[in-house]
């Protein structure tokens, strides 16, 4: 089953609803909002470079990266079950949930994105492994091979 193509526009609006839904309720620190609008202003940057494989994988980057930092934020800073909560609060902690439940198909949907733009499958760091294939390795500092015509027993002569 293929999943319909999605606008990165749309993703983006989507996730910066609901981080301002989830921060009404003023229970998740300031942290998790920097943190989200952050990689949504990244998102921004993916929208204006089209081209830019840079800023897709950026955002790419960043939306899992929230994914890590929305788990903690929330469990740390969810409150204890005989604390009272209003309505505000729980509609607040219910759109961060949301929004976290969303991530990982919104990853899923930029990496397509990613790939429409020229990526490749690979995640490449910059390391390269010690065993390289040396098979097409030409030294540069040796002199030339001599030519066919001048290891015969007669007079080398060049052919002209």
């Amino acid at each position: 089953m293929e999943l319909p193509a999605v606008n990165i526009k749309a993703i983006i609006l989507v996730h910066w609803l609901l981080t301002v839904w989830g921060c009404m309720g003023h229970m998740l620190p300031s942290s998790y909002a920097w943190g989200n609008f952050s990689v949504l202003a990244v998102g921004i940057w993916a929208i204006v470079q089209r081209d830019s494989l840079d800023a897709i994988m950026m955002f790419l980057t960043g939306l899992l990266l929230t994914v890590l930092t929305d788990i903690i934020h929330i469990s740390v800073f969810y409150p204890s079950p005989h604390n009272f909560l209003s309505d505000v609060m729980r509609f607040s902690i219910g759109m961060a949930i949301f929004s976290l439940l969303l991530k990982p198909l919104s990853c899923y949907l930029v990496y397509r994105m990613y790939r429409e733009r020229g990526g490749e499958y690979t995640f490449n760091i910059g390391v390269t492994s010690a065993g390289q294939d040396r098979s097409t390795y030409e030294p540069i500092d040796q002199p030339d091979a001599p030519a066919p015509w001048s290891g015969s027993g007669k007079a080398a002569q060049a052919p002209y």
